[in-house]
């Protein structure tokens, strides 16, 4: 394990030597950034829509006193998402998601030799492929997180009022009850933390992988369980730090 951190930290700082151009690197970061984002928005409604749905239905079930207003539904759905549901969950499936991609593509072009080809042309590989990933990564996990708080809110809403635990009015004076802005900025806060690890841990499995497919699906799989343990760990960290 230590060695393998080891290797980490420096497989990071060899991203910052010799360098490309900012220009390449903003031109690669965006198309990684469409590739990252624009492909997984489907995979974060569905999960956020129905997290929200079910969060609200399980505490409509549970919060069966008749002196505790229905207004604390909507409450606990709106806390629940922005602390942790919306970042972690999204994290998560992510993870899954854009890791073992990362993972399998750098992996691929490890052992087909296209990254010794970069090399051979004097260009910095783990910079010009690893970079734009990891500043992609930054840029658009905010943006899912986001994204996942609205829709989880949302439909949270929908199940609320479909399944009759509570009226629209109610569930609107929850969400407003008691809000507090810095808990948004602390959920992306651990976005940003986590778009970091996810990408970085997934690039330097998919880097270092050698053999043939077989080591490219391993490299894979090791990625994702990676990732998925960082974000955990980092979840209690920033949440003993920041709240």
């Amino acid at each position: 394990m230590l060695q393998h951190f080891g290797k980490y930290l420096l497989f990071m700082s060899n991203l910052f030597s010799r360098g490309e151009s900012p220009r390449i690197i903003f031109n690669r970061t965006i198309d990684e950034a469409i590739l990252i984002g624009i492909n997984s928005i489907f995979i974060v409604a569905i999960v956020s829509t129905f997290i929200g749905a079910v969060t609200c239905v399980q505490v409509s079930y549970n919060l069966n006193n008749a002196f505790i207003p229905r207004s604390t539904i909507g409450f606990m759905v709106r806390e629940m998402t922005i602390l942790e549901l919306a970042p972690t969950i999204t994290s998560i499936v992510l993870a899954g998601k854009v890791g073992s991609s990362i993972a399998g593509g750098l992996g691929t072009m490890q052992i087909t030799e296209q990254v010794d080809a970069l090399e051979v042309m004097g260009i910095n590989s783990a910079s010009y492929l690893v970079l734009p990933k990891i500043f992609a990564a930054l840029l658009v996990f905010p943006m899912l997180v986001v994204l996942s708080m609205f829709l989880s809110i949302a439909g949270g809403y929908i199940a609320g009022t479909v399944t009759g635990a509570l009226t629209a009015q109610e569930y609107i004076t929850g969400i407003r009850e008691d809000f507090i802005s810095y808990n948004v900025f602390f959920a992306l806060i651990k976005s940003i933390v986590f778009a970091y690890l996810i990408s970085s841990i997934s690039s330097y499995r998919g880097y270092y992988t050698s053999g043939g497919a077989l080591e490219v699906g391993a490299a894979s799989t090791t990625a994702v369980t990676n990732s998925v343990i960082a974000v955990l760990i980092a979840d209690f960290i920033c949440a003993q730090l920041l709240l």
